[in-house]
């Protein structure tokens, strides 16, 4: 199955139940610097600074997160990144679908508890329009 997940109703997050979910508003997070402040209390990101590569490094590690289910649902997607240049939320779309991908091919034997990441998004066209140009895998349920 695909990382990022479009929900065409509500009634989609009952498949993730048994998921630690963290959700990012759309319309709080109109740009970058919005999203890092959202993301890090979501998640509860320890010694978190607003910076692209830290991010990356820290959604690689989630050892802070006891559950092995983890999704990041992004409601108001048309409002999302929207004061950004579309290539912004392009790499970080691409960061978060590449950091899913990543863990499921963590090695058992690695000594860092296994993940399972969805990007779950609030079904709207500037998702889907945003997702097919740029071909990046998706489903919607």
């Amino acid at each position: 199955m695909a990382n990022i997940i479009l929900l065409s109703s509500e009634q989609g997050l009952t498949n993730f139940k048994n998921y630690k979910l963290a959700q990012i508003d759309g319309t709080k997070t109109q740009t970058l610097s919005d999203f890092y402040n959202e993301i890090e209390k979501a998640l509860n990101l320890p010694d978190f600074e607003p910076d692209m590569d830290l991010l990356d490094g820290l959604l690689n590690d989630l050892s802070w997160i006891k559950q092995a289910n983890i999704a990041l649902y992004i409601t108001h997607f048309d409002a999302f990144l929207a004061r950004e240049k579309e290539r912004k939320m392009v790499e970080l779309l691409s960061l978060l679908d590449a950091t899913a991908e990543d863990w499921k091919w963590l090695d058992d034997d690695d000594d860092i508890p296994k993940k399972n990441i969805k990007i779950l998004i609030q079904h709207s066209e500037r998702a889907t329009a945003i997702l097919e140009k740029e071909e990046i895998a998706f489903v919607t349920i």
